[in-house]
């Protein structure tokens, strides 16, 4: 009796301290309010963010990877709190879809200043370890123009049907011209 004594407010006290951090299975959930969140995604990994949403503050929550020497926004919050400001008429907003970003990457989450973000999501290894699949690119556009080409697969014979010749005059025929009368 006197263990569970003991041991009840250090879980009391654990649970407490680590409200930011969450874990369920392979999901994990992080509450941010003033330090950004940095999620690390190795190599042949990857990250799947099901549920990002926002609750106050004016500017919108965003997750940003790196991208060519500078950072693109892949997800913007889900506004879920729209009762006052700017805001108060609008239409709640519908969730965000699951998104997936390919390692070797750093996902972040800058805090946004009045604002309540809370984020979920997984990390996992892509199937295949390591292993690449080539990617297809079709086009609707045909690369060639075909052009229109005959090659029998045998080639005719002519043969020449004897005529006969037609007879040189040494003066030409006239040929009668019509000749028009008056108009009735």
């Amino acid at each position: 009796m006197t263990i569970k004594m003991h041991l009840s407010p250090w879980l009391v006290a654990f649970f407490l301290l680590n409200a930011g951090f969450v874990f369920a299975g392979g999901f994990k959930s992080k509450i941010i309010t003033a330090s950004p969140v940095t999620i690390t995604v190795p190599d042949d990994h990857f990250l799947k963010i099901t549920n990002f949403t926002q609750e106050g503050g004016t500017d919108r929550g965003v997750v940003s990877v790196p991208l060519a020497g500078g950072a693109a926004n892949v997800l913007t919050a889900t506004r879920i709190d729209l009762s006052t400001g700017i805001n108060s008429e609008n239409f709640p907003e519908i969730g965000n879809p699951p998104v997936i970003i390919a390692g070797p990457t750093e996902a972040k989450v800058p805090p946004v200043a009045g604002a309540t973000l809370f984020i979920t999501y997984e990390k996992g290894p892509n199937e295949g370890g390591g292993q690449t699949t080539p990617i297809v690119t079709v086009s609707p556009t045909p690369a060639g123009t075909p052009t229109p080409s005959a090659t029998p697969g045998t080639t005719p014979t002519v043969t020449p049907t004897p005529t006969s010749s037609p007879t040189a005059t040494a003066f030409p025929t006239v040929t009668p011209r019509p000749t028009l009368g008056p108009l009735k």
